[in-house]
């Protein structure tokens, strides 16, 4: 998942003041969300191509990579850091459009709980209530998701089929570099590959592998918020009560280990509907069918990729997801806090 957006213990929006507080409040959060969903981006993406590599190998008759270290290894050697950030503009593109739906959705579904079960804004909602208000708003994201992913995925894999000097290659022979950096430089850019969708398949064509993101984003959601929410509330409940009934916040290293808690349940909860989502979206780009022929759906793709492997198939990529989904997850709330105790 982009960067998600606060959660209520992080008081999201100020509901007691005045709208025009309210949305000021909002503006703030969407900004400072978005803020720290981008940074994070930056550092998690080479892990993400990774893992998207790794899943688009699943049905092919021979794996290019052993597993992350290796892919990691390849992709650094032939491809340089350019290679290991190829598709970065799109999923910094995805944190900005996530944050801003997801927040705009949770927050409203929550008002509309509470209307519903009459509840007032400072009564607390349940995490079931709040898993409710996070799988609705992780379902309306990932319509905006979707051909974002689509572009990023196919950004991702394309120098798997486009053959480069390797960079050790040229350094041993004291030749430049530039001629491997200007293969790269010369693949389809996002707006190409956006394009390059829009002609073969129509504007229906951006959804392609939307199946996959709403489960993915859906239960993703719901494990995100719900994770975050109680290892917050047992760390908060650790402490004495606030004086004059004042709202306590969580400290910088609390906000570290929920969040951290909170990227691993999202991204281990519903990991095979990402991988089958990865290779729905790469399967034009990895293997190529005759002009006109139909390609698999999410349901044919998921059985196809079962037999292929397994539950080791559907889980490929999954650990060095998880294993940077901490680091990731817990920069994004220590941006987050920093900038709102800074601004407001």
């Amino acid at each position: 998942m982009q960067a998600p957006p606060p959660p209520a213990l992080t008081s999201a929006v100020d509901h007691e003041g005045s709208s025009s507080s309210g949305a000021l409040r909002a503006v703030k959060d969407i900004t400072f969300g978005s803020i720290a969903g981008m940074v994070s981006k930056v550092f998690e993406h080479p892990f993400d191509l990774t893992k998207v590599r790794l899943q688009s190998q699943v049905l092919d008759s021979t794996a290019r990579f052993k597993g992350p270290i290796d892919c990691l290894v390849q992709t650094w050697s032939k491809e340089g850091i350019r290679g290991l950030y190829r598709g970065l503009p799109a999923p910094i593109v995805g944190a900005m459009a996530e944050n801003a739906s997801m927040f705009v959705s949770y927050n409203q579904i929550q008002n509309a709980i509470r209307w519903y079960y009459s509840q007032s804004v400072a009564e607390e909602l349940t995490l079931g209530q709040l898993s409710v208000a996070a799988a609705g708003a992780g379902a309306i994201t990932s319509f905006f998701l979707t051909p974002i992913e689509l572009v990023k995925c196919k950004m991702q894999v394309q120098m798997l089929l486009t053959p480069t000097i390797p960079v050790e290659a040229l350094a041993s022979t004291g030749a430049s570099t530039s001629h491997s950096a200007s293969k790269v430089h010369k693949l389809p850019g996002p707006l190409s590959v956006l394009k390059s969708v829009i002609q073969t398949s129509g504007f229906k064509g951006l959804w392609l592998g939307q199946t996959g993101t709403l489960i993915r984003e859906t239960g993703g959601g719901a494990a995100w918020f719900v994770s975050k929410e109680a290892v917050a509330r047992l760390l908060l409940s650790r402490r004495p009560p606030a004086a004059d009934g004042q709202k306590r916040h969580l400290a910088v290293w609390e906000s570290a280990v929920s969040g951290g808690f909170a990227g691993i349940a999202y991204n281990v909860a519903l990991f095979p509907a990402d991988t089958v989502k990865s290779a729905v979206q790469t399967e034009a780009e990895m293997r190529p069918r005759a002009p006109g022929e139909p390609y698999p759906s999410f349901v044919a793709t998921a059985r196809a990729m079962y037999r292929a492997q397994g539950l080791r198939g559907l889980y490929a990529g999954c650990g060095i997801t998880a294993a940077r989904a901490v680091p990731s997850s817990a920069l994004i709330f220590i941006i987050y806090d920093g900038l709102t105790k800074r601004f407001g």
